[in-house]
């Protein structure tokens, strides 16, 4: 028998701990993935910057090694071409930074990537057949959703307020994500743009578990023991743990994030829009001091990124212009072997639990 109070995602996912890996684009891969599955957690790829066919690669490294389920992760956001005034007011916003390193701020700048879920990408979710589709910005159109549940995955996405879980419930969600104002990375709002607004979790959560009828999964601002056992101590079934992961070696971030994320607080961190068009929690640097870090001159989502391509490559300081995606909880995260990590994770969550409810501590005895 499991050690924790909620067996619904734990049967859901086939998984020994109800802790999941956030996809994070650009930061994790297989790696990471394993190591997470190796210690009884869901492993996920994220695909929003790859092609089909590194996916494909991708998930037969995964499954080569692994023993347990895969979770692949998309985009659903709308493609949104802005208008040439609008790229033109983006480039003049940065032309200060072009000239200071000797750019030419109207010189082509390469395109933005990050494509959302379309055919080709289903028709991958139908060769590898994971056993978790996960989405971000809301879900694919109806004809894709059907042709994803076909295959028998469990479909999960995450939701900032509880109008989204219920829209995500109301089209045949498995599980909702409550992503909590603390999280690191994009948001996963899609029926409002109004950040100011946004809960952070520990008001959201019970609100969302109150108004489901299937599980929650809890994320933002959890890195350690005492947050998984406050997640599950308000409802939630499983956690999606991002930032904590971050400063292991099996994550992909470049030494000048880890840098950063080594000297971060509870207050380094805030909402932007800077570097890609939509908001993203990461870590203060210079781009989000000087100019927002909201803006209202940045391009829709993902072109805000073209412009600071060229900044990124001729600066000494990358770190300057590029995206140190975190969340509040940063502070908490400490280098270490991930699978390692998620074992502790699991037996500091279950000791808590054990603690709060007056029971025996059952540290060693089935969190892995």
């Amino acid at each position: 028998m499991s050690p924790w109070p909620d067996r619904r995602i734990i049967d859901l996912f086939q998984v020994a701990n109800p802790i999941l890996q956030a996809p994070m684009a650009g930061a994790s891969g297989v790696a990471l993935a394993l190591a997470v599955s190796r210690a009884g957690g869901l492993g996920a790829l994220p695909c929003a910057l790859l092609t089909p066919e590194a996916i494909l690669q991708q998930a037969a490294a995964y499954r080569a090694d692994a023993a347990g389920p895969l979770n692949l992760n998309f985009f659903c956001h709308r493609q949104i071409e802005p208008s040439e005034a609008v790229q033109a007011r983006w480039r003049q916003r940065l032309t200060p930074y072009y000239l200071e390193l000797g750019l030419d701020p109207r010189a082509p700048a390469p395109a933005a990537g990050r494509a959302p879920f379309d055919a080709a990408f289903c028709a991958v979710v139908e060769q590898v057949r994971p056993e978790v589709v996960s989405f971000h910005f809301g879900l694919p159109e109806p004809a894709l959703l059907n042709r994803v549940k076909a295959t028998g995955a469990r479909v999960i996405s995450s939701a900032t307020t509880v109008a989204e879980a219920l829209w995500l419930a109301d089209r045949g969600c498995d599980a909702v994500i409550a992503m909590g104002y603390e999280a690191g990375g994009h948001r996963g709002a899609f029926l409002t743009e109004d950040m100011r607004a946004q809960p952070g979790l520990m008001a959201l959560l019970p609100q969302m578990v109150d108004a489901l009828d299937i599980p929650v999964i809890a994320a933002g601002g959890i890195a350690d023991g005492r947050g998984i056992a406050a997640a599950f101590a308000l409802g939630a079934a499983g956690v999606q743990i991002g930032t904590a992961y971050l400063p292991c070696p099996q994550s992909l971030i470049p030494q000048f994030h880890r840098d950063a994320l080594a000297t971060a607080r509870d207050d380094a961190t805030a909402v932007t829009n800077l570097f890609t068009g939509r908001p993203a929690r990461g870590i203060i640097n210079c781009l989000m001091a000087e100019i927002g870090p909201l803006s209202a001159d940045a391009p829709p989502f993902p072109h805000a990124a073209s412009a600071l391509g060229p900044l990124k490559a001729a600066t000494s300081t990358p770190e300057d212009f590029t995206p140190l995606w975190a969340g509040q909880a940063a502070a908490l995260a400490t280098p270490m072997d991930a699978e390692d990590l998620t074992r502790q994770l699991a037996a500091e969550g279950l000791a808590c639990l054990a603690r709060l409810s007056g029971r025996p501590d059952p540290a060693g005895s089935q969190a892995s």
